[in-house]
């Protein structure tokens, strides 16, 4: 039996996810903050015919460190809101998804849900929203309104103890994406009925309160916004251990995992397995697709992606640390891997290309062509909806079913 075609996706970050990129020569640097270069990368991306693009967000400054701020004034300092940069590049493409990050511990699930619905809207059905936890301590005091754990050095050696220290904030998390989607389905889709002869605009009993009460949120509802293109854009969710693979099984359509190999894929998909069947959540009516995250240097010279970070490396004065396995080689040499660890059982990919607009270029005319000879990527879009790119079906209103 052929294996579908390969989910692919890039996590777009400054100027590359190196934090010396932004010295690189072909970097942009004085261009992080206009949207031209912003829009550029994802017209870019799309050329590739990518599944959709990710935006990086934080309510911090960034730093080195994962749990504090630093003092460092030689990597990138400095960021743009990611759901307003989604919607100012929505109406420059026409295919390709858009999934922002949205902090859920320090925002009211109203406004992300509003903010996720108006960009379905911008892009015609095309967003996602990756809902994430303050990881920091240091950006409650941005808000004044609350507190949250306070990670350690030896806290961050451990992404299981991570997970327990912030617990709370994933259950919270869970809930906030439960609102999220009750508002979506608040209005149901023919709501609007827009007859300038009878004066009659909506049907009052197709719009609902949601009538949430949580140990976080009460949320009455509905709201603001009629309901998305998509019925509900696709949430996604970053998860290295037992708590947020939990976390994904009760509120993700996807969730992307950090193996180093195919054997810890495979191991670490078990984990997720284990997630859902605790739980109880049922994948034939809500598929999970899990994807895994690789950092990426890229070149079509063997050997020069490895200079290439040799350098780089060497500007910040250390070799990179990640997450995710980094990944230097050619665009055959990547494929060669991704069509490996796919047989651990991922659906898919979400790359972090090293160095911007280097990587992203060498993955969309050097991996792309790559793949597609060998039959395991599109060579066109045959869906206009991130839902669609996925292959996951518009969901109805449960407001819908039960009037």
């Amino acid at each position: 039996m052929t294996a579908p075609p390969l989910h692919l996706a890039v996590a777009l970050d400054a100027a590359g996810w190196h934090p010396a990129a932004w010295r690189a020569e072909d970097a942009r640097p004085a261009d992080l903050f206009d949207a031209r270069y912003w829009a550029d990368l994802v017209t870019e991306a799309e050329h590739g015919l990518l599944d959709f693009v990710t935006f990086e967000d934080a309510l911090g400054v960034q730093s080195a460190a994962f749990h504090r701020p630093d003092d460092r004034t030689d990597q990138v300092r400095g960021s743009l809101d990611a759901v307003l940069l989604a919607a100012r590049v929505a109406p420059l493409t026409s295919h390709i998804g858009l999934v922002p990050t949205a902090n859920v511990t320090h925002t009211e699930p109203f406004h992300v849900s509003t903010g996720i619905a108006t960009l379905d809207y911008a892009s015609t059905g095309r967003a996602g929203l990756r809902p994430q936890i303050a990881s920091r301590a240091a950006d409650a005091a941005h808000f004044g309104r609350r507190t949250t754990p306070r990670l350690t050095d030896e806290d961050v050696r451990d992404p299981e103890r991570i997970g327990r220290r912030l617990s709370p904030l994933f259950d919270e998390a869970a809930d906030a994406v439960e609102v999220a989607r009750r508002l979506w389905d608040s209005w149901e889709d023919d709501a609007e009925i827009r007859d300038a002869a009878t004066g009659r605009f909506i049907d009052r009993d197709k719009v609902h309160h949601i009538d949430f009460e949580g140990e976080h949120f009460s949320v009455r509802g509905p709201a603001i916004t009629p309901r998305p293109p998509q019925g509900q854009p696709p949430v996604m969710s970053l998860a290295h251990a037992r708590v947020p693979y939990e976390f994904a099984a009760r509120a993700a359509d996807a969730v992307w995992v950090t193996p180093h190999d195919r054997a810890q894929a495979a191991a670490i998909l078990a984990q997720v397995d284990a997630a859902v069947r605790r739980t109880g959540r049922d994948t034939r009516a809500r598929p999970l697709l899990r994807f895994a995250e690789v950092l990426v240097f890229l070149d079509a010279e063997p050997g020069a992606a490895a200079r290439r970070k040799a350098r780089l490396d060497e500007l910040d004065g250390a070799a990179l640390g990640s997450d995710a396995e980094v990944f230097t080689g050619t665009p055959g040499e990547l494929a060669d891997l991704l069509l490996d660890w796919r047989e651990a059982g991922l659906d898919g990919f979400r790359l972090r290309p090293g160095a911007l607009p280097h990587d992203l270029v060498e993955i969309t005319r050097g991996l792309v062509p790559e793949l597609q000879r060998r039959g395991a990527f599109r060579t066109a879009y045959d869906a206009t909806t991130l839902r669609g790119h996925l292959r996951l079906p518009r969901p109805e209103s449960r407001y819908a079913r039960a009037s």
